[in-house]
């Protein structure tokens, strides 16, 4: 009985994180292009922004007695940190110059290279059915983007970009957190403020600083509130990306992921009116399909496991 309490406990805080996902996500998507189309932030900016309020969030943890920190070495954590601006600026360019659905329909190709990291470099095994799954997901993005209307080729370098480096960044984030044994909060303590001084270091270069334009400008108060609002939302994604990363797999996360985007293409074509074309309604329809059978053969797959277990002597 105590067993079954506790796998019950556990699975309900599972469902609680991927709630928060949910919901935080799809706000930020909206929030950020919203900012974008009008008020003109300038990208980095309202990056280095999210990674600070992401360690003031975590530091008013800290304080509260949620989690307690975990010394590590810089060195150990240097790369994660780089990846960690690389993920979050590359897909908020790609959110900035593609339509909502381009944009969230790239994403989707996240799954198809991190299966691929994993094989290669960590030797980690896939069944032939969750690979074929792969091919109506790819093809899907790749109907899409072909036939979007508003097809930037700009836009689907920092896509394509994006995809690379959050594959990497998910990965090494699983990896990361078994390998010092520090749990979602312990590490993105030390990493957040890690990102936001590379930032602070780039920021200069690429943007202006005060001005028309600048982080330092004369932005109207909604504006700010909107900035400051779309930092704490972030902050709530950074830490559940984290967390169901760290109790689930990227894989996981990414096909949970998946479902998200029916929301937010809807949301796109209501709130900006990003347009529709059949071939591009195709390519979401195909890339459902594959997110259904992958999530139909993997959840048989761990059926059969525990009846392998349980099985056993």
């Amino acid at each position: 009985m105590a067993t079954r309490l506790q796998e019950l406990f556990a699975n309900s805080r599972i469902v609680a994180g991927l709630l928060v996902n949910l919901l935080s996500s799809i706000c930020i998507v909206f929030l950020n292009k919203w900012i974008y189309v009008h008020y003109g932030f300038p990208n980095m900016s309202l990056t280095l922004i999210h990674f600070v309020v992401t360690w003031l969030g975590l530091y008013m943890c800290h304080k509260m007695d949620v989690f307690t920190p975990k010394s590590l070495r810089p060195a150990r954590i240097v790369l994660l940190a780089l990846s960690f601006c690389g993920f979050v600026v590359f897909t908020n360019l790609s959110l900035q110059n593609n339509t909502i659905g381009t944009y969230q329909l790239a994403k989707a190709m996240t799954t198809p290279v991190i299966i691929l990291i994993q094989t290669l470099y960590y030797k980690k095994t896939f069944s032939y059915r969750i690979k074929m799954t792969l091919v109506p997901i790819t093809l899907g993005v790749i109907l899409n983007s072909y036939y979007d209307v508003r097809f930037n080729l700009l836009g689907m370098v920092f896509a394509t970009l994006g995809v690379l480096v959050t594959s990497l960044y998910q990965v090494w984030v699983g990896a990361k957190q078994h390998e010092l044994q520090v749990n979602s909060m312990q590490l993105l303590y030390y990493q957040a403020p890690m990102s936001s001084a590379f930032l602070l270091i780039l920021v200069p270069f690429f943007e202006p600083l005060t001005g028309e334009g600048g982080i330092f400008g004369p932005w109207s108060f909604p504006a700010l509130v909107m900035v400051l609002t779309s930092g704490v939302i972030a902050f709530l994604v950074n830490l559940s990306i984290y967390w169901i990363i760290g109790n689930t797999s990227p894989v996981t996360y990414n096909m949970f992921g998946h479902f998200k985007f029916c929301i937010t293409l809807l949301g796109g074509y209501v709130l900006f009116q990003d347009p529709l074309s059949l071939h591009q309604g195709l390519g979401i329809l195909c890339t459902l399909l594959g997110i259904l059978a992958y999530t139909h053969f993997k959840l048989a797959e761990q059926e059969e496991g525990k009846s392998r277990l349980a099985q056993r002597p």
